[in-house]
């Protein structure tokens, strides 16, 4: 049975030129926040589907926001769909997913001290609540006594699903639900 998580926030980045003109951009696209002083990358948030974007002048930018591939897919089109209308060379994307955040709920409470058991495993409540456990697959949870879990790290959501079944094998293991 597979758990029933819930993404967040995907990360992906998209190669979708050669240069932009961040200037330009900046000065043609409403609502974009460009402050190179600061932050390299112009900024620009898109109110449906709800994402954001960090567009760079060597042709990339990441989208943060989607909470599924589709939802992705449809915010990067329209975003580069705005981008040729400004006058924007864009070519065929290459996008790549860096990072997944999802949710899962166990629904009783976890032991943490005897999640302890786990290696590479770190807990100190006196500084944050939860307990980071890290896999050897760069995947990360913060785990909380609650029963409710964060796992980062992912690249696809076949890997988040895989994640939380192996942690979920290794905590009836070690009998760490209550």
């Amino acid at each position: 049975m597979k758990p029933k998580i819930e993404v967040r926030n995907m990360v992906i980045t998209v190669t979708f030129s050669d240069q932009v003109d961040l200037n330009y951009l900046a000065s043609k696209l409403e609502g974009a926040e460009y402050a190179p002083q600061q932050f390299p990358g112009l900024v620009y948030r898109m109110k449906k589907p709800k994402t954001s974007f960090l567009i760079f002048s060597s042709g990339v930018m990441n989208c943060t926001g989607a909470r599924s591939i589709k939802e992705a897919k449809k915010a990067i089109s329209q975003m580069l769909n705005i981008l040729k209308k400004l006058g924007v060379k864009v070519r065929k994307p290459k996008m790549e997913i860096q990072n997944i955040v999802a949710t899962y709920d166990f629904g009783r409470r976890i032991y943490l001290d005897k999640a302890l058991q786990l290696e590479n495993t770190e807990y100190e409540p006196e500084q944050f609540p939860g307990l980071v456990y890290r896999t050897k697959k760069s995947v990360v949870f913060l785990v909380f006594g609650s029963g409710k879990i964060v796992c980062v790290g992912a690249r696809n959501v076949k890997q988040t699903e895989e994640a939380i079944e192996n942690l979920i094998k290794k905590f009836k293991r070690i009998r760490a639900l209550k």
